[in-house]
């Protein structure tokens, strides 16, 4: 079948790893043609792009910053004075179900409009640029009731907010809609990665070709866009309507999606909170290429904490140094070794600062960045982790794959991913994490009987090929629930009625006589200039010669 994998990121590598997990997961399944189409800023200055021979097509969209092409607003293809009517419609009733909360239900029909007319014309990106729909915004922005009316948001603010919608809103309009090569309508399915403005492409497709789509998300856009807007450098209005935009984008996916596939029952949590449907999602942990690694060597001679991460308030290194001045005053040979770069500016100095009013600075190391996760963890005798929050498993799972005990504090995913192989304890209590300390550190069988059950459960649970079977079964599982489109014909507006069991058996033969290359012509015909022959007598030849 032919999978269109959307994503964003930057180039020439995908967001937070994301590139390599998408291009693991075409790997695993050769069986079926993938193409990319990737939201991607620009590519930084001697960057190369790693070629990659597992995508049959890759498709590109710069959701962010100038314009597609540099070109001015007012050089692109301006929509005639009725059409300008129906693109402020739609316009004006995305708006109000962002700021008015009785209106919420609005956003969807509105973004459809929307994706119809840029389909239409083109003229999305004119009509956002407009001061017609700079005056929508500040109009809708101040109507009594709205969230934003109390803050009065003057001009500066619907410009910017002007400018960072039409950004959000830019896939809409990208040329990927139609039944033809590259067109999301010949898709069998779409499989978002990461969520937010990714999966815009695929909401259009399903409304407009019901082509259905999984979402897979590695800690939950939305929660991550929330985080990110704390300091954000804009003002609280134009905070404000960027989270309402993201929350509605996600209610929206979450309601639409055929499958969501988080990346742990942390994750899953979240999303059921912004109205995901639990009969319709399946935990599936991101896989690891990690646990084909060896375990770490020897432990080093004298008993040594590990703490791994990036100096942040909430990680808290802190706690950790606290923790460590007790665990020295009883083992006074004890060292505690810090890997991770500053995100915070000036966190390091005053975790430095810290450790020499604790009289614990001459056994602290910090050590930088480490040349990989794994030297970082064979240094240590225990891995330890104090943050605050624990999103992510893949830090935890990596040190759990090393054979190091872990000991951790209780929150986010830790008692998920460590369960019985470590040792958890509350959040911010010094006395109870130099006590899991001390009691690893004294105990070397208990050291070694957790940690080689520690790297047995992350080898179980995070090896890449649960995750490839697992998606070879939700893949087979939406083609076998979902009508077949080789026309592009869907069930949205203006469409053919869909046809199930439209495609015959041998079409999913990419050894047959049709070869492997035209096996996944777009739109379902090995010659698209062609006649076409009957689905009903191809079928019943092949019953005849079987």
């Amino acid at each position: 079948m032919r999978v269109a994998l959307l994503t964003e990121g930057a180039r020439p590598h995908s967001r937070r790893g994301t590139g390599d997990w998408c291009d693991r997961l075409a790997e695993g399944l050769p069986e079926h043609g993938f193409e990319r189409y990737l939201l991607a800023g620009p590519q930084a200055p001697g960057a190369a792009e790693r070629p990659s021979p597992v995508w049959r097509g890759t498709y590109e969209l710069a959701p962010w910053g100038r314009r597609p092409g540099g070109r001015a607003a007012g050089r692109l293809r301006r929509p005639s004075a009725p059409r300008r009517r129906r693109y402020a419609g739609a316009y004006e009733q995305l708006l109000r179900a962002l700021v008015l909360p009785a209106e919420r239900a609005g956003f969807g029909p509105g973004l459809y409009r929307l994706a119809a007319l840029a389909r239409e014309d083109g003229a999305l990106p004119a009509f956002l640029a407009s001061a017609h729909a700079r005056r929508l915004l500040e109009r809708t922005w101040r109507l009594p009731g709205a969230d934003t009316s109390a803050g009065r948001p003057p001009v500066c603010d619907v410009l910017v907010a002007a400018d960072l919608l039409e950004q959000c809103l830019r896939p809409l309009s990208a040329p990927w809609y139609g039944t033809g090569p590259g067109g999301l309508g010949a898709a069998d399915l779409c499989h978002v990665v990461g969520g937010g403005p990714a999966a815009l492409p695929a909401l259009v497709a399903r409304h407009l070709h019901g082509v259905p789509f999984v979402v897979t998300e590695h800690g939950p856009h939305l929660r991550e866009q929330y985080l990110r807007h704390r300091e954000a450098p804009y003002r609280w209005p134009v905070r404000a309507l960027l989270l309402s935009f993201f929350r509605a984008l996600t209610e929206e996916t979450y309601r639409q999606a055929a499958i969501l596939t988080p990346g742990s029952a942390h994750d899953q949590q979240w999303q059921r909170r912004c109205g995901a449907d639990p009969a319709r999602t399946r935990v599936v942990y991101e896989g690891t290429p990690a646990v084909d690694r060896p375990a770490a060597g020897p432990e080093p001679a004298a008993p040594t904490l590990v703490w791994a991460g990036a100096l942040e308030p909430g990680r808290d290194p802190e706690l950790a140094l606290h923790a460590f001045a007790r665990v020295r005053a009883e083992l006074p040979g004890a060292r505690l070794v810090v890997y991770g770069e500053e995100t915070a500016p000036g966190h390091r100095t005053h975790c430095a600062a810290l450790a020499e009013r604790l009289g614990a600075a001459p056994a602290v190391d910090f050590a930088g960045r480490p040349g990989s996760l794994a030297e970082a963890w064979e240094s240590g005798t225990v891995a330890v982790f104090s943050g605050r929050s624990q999103r992510s498993p893949r830090l935890l799972a990596d040190a759990m794959l090393s054979g190091r005990a872990v000991v951790s504090t209780d929150v986010g995913v830790a008692r998920e991913v460590v369960g019985p192989t470590g040792l958890l304890v509350p959040a911010r209590d010094p006395r109870a994490l130099a006590g899991a300390c001390l009691a690893l550190l004294r105990d070397e069988e208990r050291r070694g009987r957790l940690g080689l059950a520690g790297r047995l459960r992350a080898q179980e649970r995070f090896a890449v090929e649960p995750v490839i079977g697992a998606f070879r079964e939700i893949y087979l599982e939406l083609v076998s629930q979902y009508p077949a489109f080789p026309d592009g014909g869907g069930g949205g507006e203006g469409g053919p009625a869909p046809r199930p069991f439209a495609r015959p058996a041998e079409y999913w033969l990419a050894d047959g006589p049709r070869g492997a290359g035209q096996a996944f012509a777009p739109g379902g015909s090995a010659d698209p200039g062609g006649p076409r022959e009957p689905a009903g007598r191809r079928s019943a030849e092949l019953a005849e010669a079987v």
